[in-house]
């Protein structure tokens, strides 16, 4: 259960193909906020300004399998750690980590972090430049750790995995253990 109060944004794109986006985020009252396709670290920067965040947590539509017990444990290890950004990225399974990181490490990101990859990746600059900020690493329990297994959504056999995880699932939560297990039992 997330112990932290989270206001949800849906950062999205203002090219009109993603009209649909905001339109499902109305519908479901969730707020949307609306930037350049190409220069994300903008978007979220203009996004974390317009809401007045101080922390901002970094979850990707292509990563449906986010662990919400890690992503907890994140956000309290990178607050108790005093961090500049942290993730839990390089043990689990690529695409169940998350990030966390500061206004003030955006805000220097924005500013100096002209390099077109850092503009695409909101954490690049972040990673490419850690003499700057103070980075946390959250370890995570050893029966999750399974980095080369993609429940990540970037191919055709991504979504193949993704939609069989999800039906297996059905309207309940699939923990990282049990999508990891399910993944190792069909290898």
């Amino acid at each position: 259960m997330l112990r932290h109060q989270a206001v949800v944004v849906v950062a999205t794109s203002d090219r009109p193909a993603d009209d649909q986006i905001e339109g499902w985020c109305a519908s479901n009252d969730v707020r949307c906020f609306r930037g350049d396709e190409l220069d994300v670290l903008d978007r979220y920067f203009a996004c974390a300004t317009l809401y007045g965040f101080e922390q901002i947590v970094r979850l990707t539509a292509d990563n449906p399998f986010t662990d919400i017990e890690e992503l907890d444990r994140l956000l309290t290890f990178h607050i108790d750690g005093s961090y500049d950004y942290s993730h839990a990225f390089g043990s689990l399974p690529v695409g169940v980590g998350s990030e966390v990181f500061t206004f003030s490490a955006l805000e220097k990101s924005q500013r100096e972090g002209n390099q077109p990859h850092h503009r695409e990746h909101v954490n690049e600059y972040f990673t490419d430049r850690p003499d700057l900020f103070r980075i946390g690493v959250l370890s995570v329990p050893p029966e999750k750790v399974a980095p080369v297994l993609r429940l990540t959504v970037d191919t055709m056999q991504d979504w193949m995995r993704a939609d069989t995880l999800a039906a297996h699932a059905g309207d309940r939560w699939l923990s990282t253990k049990e999508a990891i297990a399910l993944c190792s039992s069909s290898a």
